[in-house]
């Protein structure tokens, strides 16, 4: 059953003139998103990515400008207390946890990497969480790599335009990449998660695919 309904989405949905529609639509209404004032920045790319995980971007911003301010780089960075880090960037989603985290990925960064953050998706998997969300953001914004990074916003548009029929946002990542041209990879999320600010409602954002024929 799966597999036909995913075979009705490659008919319906996924042709080439949909695809590129979509994007054209998306770019036109595009509104920059926060974090990405980081961008070509691999250090700060990383930190604020883990940083925004279940945090709306607009509180990650100002606790990631805080945090960069005491901590302007990688060793800097492991110089602090893991108590300073928690107070910088408090109030972000379990800022106990990631504080610890921001504590020993700097560490390993330091000792396992020479200082410089990684540029592959495993190796940045590895690090205290880094999941593949936020690797391939990582490879986006900071390495200019292309990868599809899958969050909410991604996810649910995705299934919305009937490109996907998945439950998960890595079966959904795992099947955009199938059809996807690798061209359009890296503006997945920069332009779905902009859209997915603008409408956050589903009853808004079915009227705006609706409104703009796309679905």
């Amino acid at each position: 059953m799966k597999e036909l309904n995913n075979q009705l989405l490659n008919k319906s949905s996924r042709n080439a003139d949909n695809i590129q529609n979509v994007f054209s639509l998306f770019r036109k209404h595009y509104y920059p998103i926060p974090l990405e004032i980081f961008s070509g920045d691999p250090y700060r790319v990383l930190i604020s990515t883990l940083l925004s995980s279940r945090t709306n971007d607009d509180i990650t911003l100002p606790a990631s400008q805080r945090l960069f301010k005491r901590a302007p780089d990688i060793k800097s960075l492991n110089q602090l207390k893991q108590s300073e880090i928690g107070k910088l960037i408090y109030p972000v989603g379990f800022y106990q946890v990631k504080s610890k985290q921001l504590k020993k990925l700097s560490n390993i960064v330091i000792h396992n990497f020479n200082s410089q953050i990684p540029s592959t998706r495993d190796e940045l998997i590895s690090l205290p969480g880094v999941g593949r969300k936020t690797a391939n953001l990582t490879l986006n914004r900071a390495f200019a790599i292309p990868a599809i990074a899958v969050d909410t916003h991604v996810h649910r548009i995705s299934k919305l335009l009937r490109w996907v029929n998945t439950q998960t946002p890595l079966e959904t990542e795992l099947e955009l990449e199938k059809f996807l041209p690798k061209k359009y990879w890296s503006e997945v999320n920069r332009l779905f998660v902009s859209i997915g600010r603008q409408h956050r409602s589903r009853s808004s954002l079915l009227g705006f695919l609706k409104n703009n024929n796309l679905i």
